[in-house]
């Protein structure tokens, strides 16, 4: 089995405080990176980076609405300064507001280019001076060091689905962005790809219940969930048969960060068991 290590490395994960989010951040940690560790709640944020601390990693909370234009920078500023670089970005924070489209409002719908496409590139904005410099001068010494960019999409994205114009849109919008990335930072050795989900078991995709599941984003309660019968015909119609888990999903975002994928870019890698909406 080939170990991964990333001893050494900073990484960024924004929704890093729940779910698949979690579990990235968890995954990387293990592999040896120091974590900066995004979420819109200081709590979560600080229970992964608790749970980090104390398997022995190293890891830091900052808390902040990364649709607020100055929270990326902060982001960027806080790796360099607390562990002294920058060399995987996770561009993992999001959420579901679902409605057909003639009951989507304006801001129903920027708000989900907002935290799906708009966030993911002010964040890459921020990093581009430290990657480019940084690059620039690894280079002079004959040095060639590869940095990683995984930017999260889904099958909404690639496939479409009814009821998330506004979702869907955002997350075809990021395959855009990665490709245009690869592209352009490629001469720098910078990866960027994406990792598309499917069904994945998180408190997004979990069953409504008669109580209503809900979260709270800029003093709104916007529900979540999903009809139980809808959940069961998703996973019948996925080849595994069923929904996967966010270890599952962090796993493939840890390949596209890890050193096996120095030589693949641009990519949209679907993590779905197969399933195609």
């Amino acid at each position: 089995m080939i170990a991964i290590d990333l001893s050494g490395k900073v990484a960024l994960v924004t929704g890093a405080g729940r779910g698949i989010g979690r579990s990235i951040a968890g995954q990387l940690a293990e592999a040896g990176a120091a974590v900066v560790l995004n979420d819109l709640d200081a709590g979560p944020a600080g229970e992964t980076a608790a749970m980090i601390q104390a398997a022995g990693g190293r890891a830091v909370a900052r808390a902040g609405d990364i649709t607020d234009p100055a929270v990326p920078q902060a982001l960027v500023d806080a790796a360099a300064g607390e562990f002294g670089g920058l060399d995987v970005i996770v561009n993992n924070a999001g959420y579901t507001w679902d409605n057909v489209i003639q009951k989507t409002s304006d801001e129903q719908f920027q708000a989900m280019l907002d935290v799906h496409l708009v966030a993911p590139f002010r964040v890459l904005r921020a990093a581009s001076g430290y990657l480019r410099e940084t690059a620039k001068r690894e280079a002079a010494e004959g040095r060639r060091v590869m940095r990683k960019v995984v930017n999260i999409t889904s099958i909404s994205g690639t496939d479409g689905n009814p009821g998330q114009a506004g979702y869907s849109s955002g997350k075809a919008g990021v395959i855009g962005l990665t490709r245009t990335m690869a592209k352009e930072w490629g001469r720098y050795n910078v990866n960027v790809n994406a990792v598309g989900f499917g069904l994945i078991e998180t408190r997004l995709t979990q069953a409504l219940t008669a109580e209503g599941a809900s979260i709270d984003v800029k003093s709104r309660s916007i529900a979540v969930g999903v009809q139980p019968k809808v959940l069961e015909s998703v996973a019948a119609r996925c080849p595994l048969g069923r929904a996967g888990t966010a270890e599952e999903a962090a796993s493939a975002v840890l390949f596209f960060c890890s050193p096996l994928s120095d030589y693949v870019t641009g990519e949209v890698l679907l993590c779905g068991g197969g399933l195609h909406f």
